[in-house]
């Protein structure tokens, strides 16, 4: 390496970056603010303007777009050597650079013209440049690969795999960074942009998809994307799909809570005095159901509750923490994944369909409930009608569920018809319903589920409401001695 252009917005490590490359020989292109920190480390560097003859523009908005920076960086070595040495271009064989930080400013609710200020120009075409031309060329976009640099210079320069490599991760970070501009500015006026652009990464090869004749991938920066077991096998297609159903049911608590899914749906949740106390409880709601399932919980997994789950075959076991002795028990099981998820990231929601995708976000709403019926929900009741709202929220739909204020005691999922859902939730308690509480994800179009229910013992029902029915179901309750409530929001889950 003989070149090397520095320009960065981000200056963590850029000093020392600048310093080994000065003592490998490297000459050094720089301007702006980058030039000014090299200065004052007393790393020499030859200024943009000064090498090009033309001074910096428009505050900044012209430095680099000139054809002695691009020929550098464009420049195919023993082809268009010739045309350098007569321009008196400077082959640049290393480009240093990252970007304008225009998604951390667009949080800032700056004015439009304020914004549009933080769009940058040159450092994108550099990019560009440099990975198309990355035979002859390496770009280090991310502080993080400056050690990448430094072995390079130990070992006389970038191989051609790496320089293809550094070239995937540039032309992946300017699309990620044009697809937040362009998404910001078509949201200017609108809830969803006309074209919606995104980027996942870290992608990473699973064994298969939902069955072993489909391939399969998971991408992701964040959450439970990024996850990877402490111990056990690595985590498969559906083991993500479970995960991501536990762990959101898991945020609607905070007191001490276990939550068991199995395919997609809730097959065990409760709360308990102890995190061990409310897995025993969750298990024993449907303990067939839940072999081989994946279970959450939100405190620290010691050795009692290692041992107890041990006790049955479970595929995924995710937490916030797991005690040294813990993880040691668990260790007996080489099947089980052990997960360390803490919090999780949220955002859109983004689901493929044939030809496109759907993309939903849930804002902040407000529930409202509302007691409907003569009778009044007593305070054990409403609390056991939390309970049973909580864990219909995230069952598929159509979904009942019946329980008592510590735990589910029936779940019906996934029925396309609401009542069967309500005769399987019943069909599968392996408690008794007298007395219990129960919840409808959409509200009931008829009476015939509430009596349904109440023919099993629930006394207290609640559902969103909203039927042109809601009168003739109120009826019903009152003619039970029913309490029921509506909410007012519905939560279908397809």
């Amino acid at each position: 390496m003989k070149w090397a252009l520095l320009s960065v917005w981000n200056k963590q490590g850029i000093v020392e970056l600048a310093a080994d490359l000065t003592a490998h020989g490297v000459s050094i292109l720089s301007s702006g603010g980058t030039g000014k920190v090299l200065g004052e480390a007393g790393i020499p560097f030859t200024e943009v303007s000064e090498y090009t003859g033309s001074r910096e523009m428009m505050d900044g908005r012209v430095k680099t777009l000139h054809p002695r920076i691009h020929g550098g960086i464009l420049g195919r070595r023993g082809i268009d050597d010739q045309v350098m040495a007569d321009l008196d271009i400077k082959p640049i064989d290393l480009l240093v650079i990252n970007l304008y930080p225009f998604e951390e400013m667009a949080e800032k609710d700056l004015d439009l013209p304020d914004l549009v200020e933080y769009i940058d120009i040159g450092g994108p075409a550099m990019i560009r440049a440099a990975a198309k031309n990355h035979a002859d060329v390496a770009v280090i976009i991310d502080p993080g690969d400056y050690d990448l640099v430094k072995r390079a210079l130990e070992n006389g320069g970038f191989t051609q795999k790496e320089r293809l490599k550094l070239a995937k991760k540039a032309f992946a970070t300017t699309a990620a960074y044009d697809g937040a501009i362009s998404n910001h500015l078509y949201s200017l006026d609108c809830e969803f942009p006309e074209v919606y652009t995104t980027q996942f990464r870290n992608g990473r090869m699973l064994r298969y998809g939902e069955n072993p004749h489909q391939q399969a991938a998971v991408y992701g920066s964040g959450g439970i994307a990024i996850q990877t077991p402490l111990q056990g096998k690595p985590m498969s297609y559906n083991n993500y799909l479970d995960l991501n159903a536990a762990c959101n049911l898991l945020s609607e608590f905070e007191e001490p809570v276990s939550v068991i899914v199995k395919h997609n749906n809730p097959c065990g949740v409760a709360r308990g005095g102890s995190l061990l106390d409310a897995y025993v409880k969750a298990r024993d709601v449907d303990p067939v159901s839940a072999y081989g399932s994946v279970v959450a919980l939100n405190g620290e997994v010691d050795a009692a509750l290692a041992d107890e789950l041990n006790s049955t075959f479970v595929e995924v076991v995710a937490a916030p923490a797991f005690t040294d002795d813990a993880l040691a028990l668990m260790e007996k099981k080489e099947n089980m994944r052990v997960l360390l998820i803490k919090d999780l990231v949220g955002g859109r929601e983004i689901r493929t369909i044939d030809g496109g995708a759907l993309v939903q976000h849930t804002p902040p709403y407000q529930e409202r409930w509302s007691v409907v019926t003569d009778r009044d929900a007593t305070p054990g009741e409403m609390k056991a009608l939390e309970m049973a709202w909580r864990i219909c929220k995230y069952t598929r739909s159509n979904a009942i569920v019946f329980a008592d204020q510590q735990r589910a005691l029936g779940i019906g999922a996934g029925q396309m018809s609401r009542v069967d859902a309500a005769k399987i939730a019943i069909d599968k308690s392996l408690y008794s319903l007298v007395g219990s509480a129960v919840a409808s994800d959409a509200f009931l179009p008829f009476p015939d589920t509430l009596e349904v229910a109440a023919a099993a013992g629930a006394v207290a029902l609640v559902q969103p409401g909203g039927s042109i029915r809601d009168q003739e179901v109120i009826d019903a309750a009152n003619r039970l001695n029913m309490a029921m409530v509506f909410t007012g929001i519905r939560h279908f889950r397809h």
